[in-house]
């Protein structure tokens, strides 16, 4: 007998479109790499940057950079919440900021984890922000406090040989931030510290759910009517 065709319901279609999307890290930062130290050696002025991300589905042309209004800017890698490196800065003025660079291209629902803190001196208000055309003009997502790590009253101390510390960590969604051919996310300081004063950030963490390609969302639709041969 010739082939029947069967109808597959709209949840089976919806499931299918379930499975075809999948949450994944977009890009990551954990800070492998020591920065350069020794005297004249140790990297300073406005701007400084890790470089690509280490991790995840977009690490080409992605990139983790800080930029200080003073040249005075000093850069050091010590130890990040519970892994071996951070990315750290001193001398802060206000709009002082950390920034991830990455496409999110074909991703949907995106958010950002990290960790930070700060030294005594260091700035403590900072607000998170995004711009998905270059900069132009960025979103406020969040206003924040970064706690202090050791010294006198700080809950905890960054360690390379502790557990994560999740006191020091926070996630936000970004609504808006989705299917961005370059999306820019800076973690913003809105007030200034102590020359000597330190703010470091580690364990960087962009995620989203991938939107299926044209081809599979071509596929849904063939896949509303499954051929099936009865003897």
């Amino acid at each position: 007998m010739s082939p029947k065709l069967a109808f597959v319901g709209a949840s089976t279609a919806a499931a299918f479109l379930s499975m075809s999307s999948a949450a994944a890290v977009v890009a990551s930062w954990s800070i492998t790499t020591a920065f350069p130290t020794g005297a004249g050696n140790v990297p300073t002025g406005q701007n400084y940057s890790v470089g690509a991300a280490d991790a995840g589905d977009q690490t080409a042309n992605s990139e983790l950079r800080s930029f200080h209004t003073l040249a005075a800017a000093t850069y050091t890698s010590p130890a990040g919440n519970g892994s071996q490196y951070s990315f750290s800065s001193n001398n802060w003025s206000i709009g002082d900021y950390y920034e991830a660079r990455v496409s999110t291209s074909n991703y949907s629902n995106i958010s950002v984890s990290w960790d930070q803190a700060r030294s005594s001196t260091g700035p403590a208000s900072f607000e998170l922000i995004f711009s998905t055309n270059g900069g132009l003009s960025f979103t406020t997502v969040a206003n924040y406090t970064v706690l202090q790590s050791g010294g006198g009253g700080a809950p905890g101390t960054w360690s390379a040989s502790a557990s994560t510390n999740p006191i020091y960590t926070s996630s936000q969604a970004l609504a808006g931030a989705e299917d961005a051919s370059q999306l820019l996310i800076r973690f913003r300081s809105l007030v200034g510290g102590a020359a000597t004063g330190s703010n470091r950030i580690d364990n960087v963490v962009i995620s989203g759910d991938l939107v299926p390609a044209p081809g599979a969302v071509a596929l849904l639709a063939v896949a509303g009517l499954v051929s099936r041969r009865r003897r």
